[in-house]
């Protein structure tokens, strides 16, 4: 009999990439999504759906238990709100009552995707992010993943595994894909002149990661990337290469990208939407050293990433041609 994983946000872009690499290694997936989710994209995968009510740890509690979950790989949460208080809702408080339901239900392994953002960048270019970096989030959606893991510590008998992606790219990915049309498109633009230290970590890493996660030793943390550093530029300039365009590189003012991300915030707010730019995005795109060690997830997980940018840039690029995202 197949162990049964529960995959929560199943129908975003990581979550995707979380049930294909469930299946591969012969896990039973129960798929939670929204009953308003576009789920199209999942209806050739072998899975089965679920809707959990994440404000009921009652209701969450009953389901674990009728439908035996062995794990959990918590992947639903919020990379844009309206206020901190949402972001805290869906990032902290739902994600706590997750938890609290797998520990009473005796979930073997709860796998939390959290986030690099938790510690947040260095403010110099010199030095590394480790496992022991002290936690000093600049950013609402940073510290309400940072409260969602000290949520999770407090759960005594929970047998908990929390990872710390940086920037995660790779197909079906809708953020970056922002910056990677603009480049398509013959533009390329950056906020300031500033030297940077950038990390990423491509998706299909990501997922082949956090099932390992499934079997890792009790209540660890993880910092995970694909173990390299890049400057600002490399980004584009591998996606350059790789659709034979060139470009116009410019550098807008810091502080008119910020004006223009508070009105279009303001503008979003009124409209009872969240912003997909925001002034606390800008803050991220502009941090100076985001360069993270992994040496803790190559010891105890077993994690060599296969992909730095150049790899999975290709493997991004071609999807999204192939799929008429990009031309």
């Amino acid at each position: 009999m197949k162990d049964r994983v529960l995959i929560t946000g199943a129908s975003g872009f990581v979550g995707y990439h979380l049930i294909e690499e469930a299946l591969k290694n012969n896990l039973e997936v129960y798929a939670a999504v929204r009953k308003s989710s576009r789920i199209e994209h999942l209806k050739n995968l072998d899975i089965q759906y679920t809707y959990p009510a994440f404000n009921d740890i009652a209701a969450l509690t009953r389901e674990i238990k009728e439908k035996k979950y062995d794990y959990i790989i918590h992947a639903a949460g919020a990379t844009k709100a309206r206020s901190a208080s949402e972001y805290n809702l869906i990032n902290a408080t739902y994600t706590f009552n997750l938890a609290k339901a797998a520990e009473e239900a005796g979930v073997k392994k709860f796998v939390f995707i959290s986030s690099l953002a938790t510690i947040g960048a260095l403010k110099s270019i010199n030095g590394l992010i480790t496992d022991n970096t002290a936690p000093a989030p600049f950013t609402a959606y940073g510290k309400s993943k940072l409260l969602a893991e000290e949520k999770l510590k407090s759960l005594t008998k929970l047998n908990y595994t929390i990872l710390r992606p940086t920037a995660v790219y790779g197909p079906r990915d809708t953020d970056i894909f922002i910056f990677l049309k603009q480049i398509a498109k013959g533009i390329e633009p950056y906020i300031g002149n500033i030297q940077q230290k950038l990390s990423f970590v491509f998706v299909k890493d990501l997922a082949v990661v956090s099932v390992k996660a499934l079997f890792a030793p009790e209540k660890s943390t993880y910092n995970i990337s694909d173990g390299n550093f890049y400057d600002r530029y490399e980004m584009a300039d591998i996606t350059k290469f790789l659709l034979k365009s060139k470009t116009i590189k410019f550098h807008l003012p810091v502080n008119f990208v910020k004006i223009v991300a508070a009105i279009a915030g303001n503008i979003s707010s009124l409209r009872g939407k969240a912003a997909v730019v925001n002034l606390e995005k800008i803050s991220e795109l502009i941090a100076v050293n985001w360069h993270c060690d992994i040496e803790r997830a190559k010891s105890e997980l077993g994690f060599y990433p296969q992909y730095n940018l150049k790899a999975g840039l290709t493997d991004t690029i071609q999807w999204y041609k192939e799929n008429k995202w990009l031309k």
